[in-house]
């Protein structure tokens, strides 16, 4: 068995870029991630259906002509294969469940 308790939003800074890897197993991971205001994640497309939920800050998910504002505390669902993009609206920490 694997037990750990951890403080997630403690897991990454927020002075830069940063994406640590939690668990990972096949295409499957969950991963915290850390983005300083106005850095962005370029577009890309994920390979498995994603869920990001925001522990700190405020991003923009922009999927071809849509775009959504997720605030902490919010969760966004998407399907593999969806072209995205990442704006951090404020200093921003975020799960990343990609299953």
């Amino acid at each position: 068995m694997f037990y750990n308790v951890l403080k997630a939003k403690d897991i990454v800074e927020n002075d830069k870029f940063e994406r640590k890897v939690l668990m990972e197993h096949d295409n499957s991971s969950l991963s915290v991630i850390g983005l300083k205001k106005d850095e962005i994640i370029d577009t890309h497309t994920s390979t498995c259906d994603a869920a990001v939920y925001i522990l700190d800050g405020e991003i923009e998910l922009h999927f071809d002509a849509q775009k959504f504002k997720v605030d902490k505390g919010e969760i966004l669902l998407f399907k593999k294969d969806e072209q995205h993009k990442v704006v951090a609206l404020k200093d921003s920490k975020f799960l990343l469940i990609k299953i």
